[in-house]
């Protein structure tokens, strides 16, 4: 197997998968700190706000700041993945 891709090559990541109410795909969210907003929004979905709020992240990845009302948000997931 060529050297790029050994294991010793592969890094991992974490990434919050954020399901909105009537899309099939998830945001891919990568943050600073992935655990911390995975409990907030999931803390959010436990709470199901009569009022719903608006809910903004700057991240790092492709997707630069989101912004979500919370009323639209349908399920939250910690996701770790392997790259190079």
């Amino acid at each position: 197997m060529p050297q790029s891709f050994t294991r010793n090559n592969m890094k991992t990541r974490n990434s919050v998968l954020v399901f909105l109410k009537g899309t099939t795909a998830p945001l891919v969210l990568y943050v600073d700190n992935p655990i911390t907003v995975y409990e907030e929004l999931s803390g959010i979905l436990k709470k199901n706000p009569t009022i719903p709020m608006l809910i903004e992240k700057t991240t790092l990845g492709p997707i630069k700041k989101v912004c979500i009302n919370s009323s639209e948000l349908a399920a939250v997931a910690l996701q770790e993945e392997q790259y190079m």
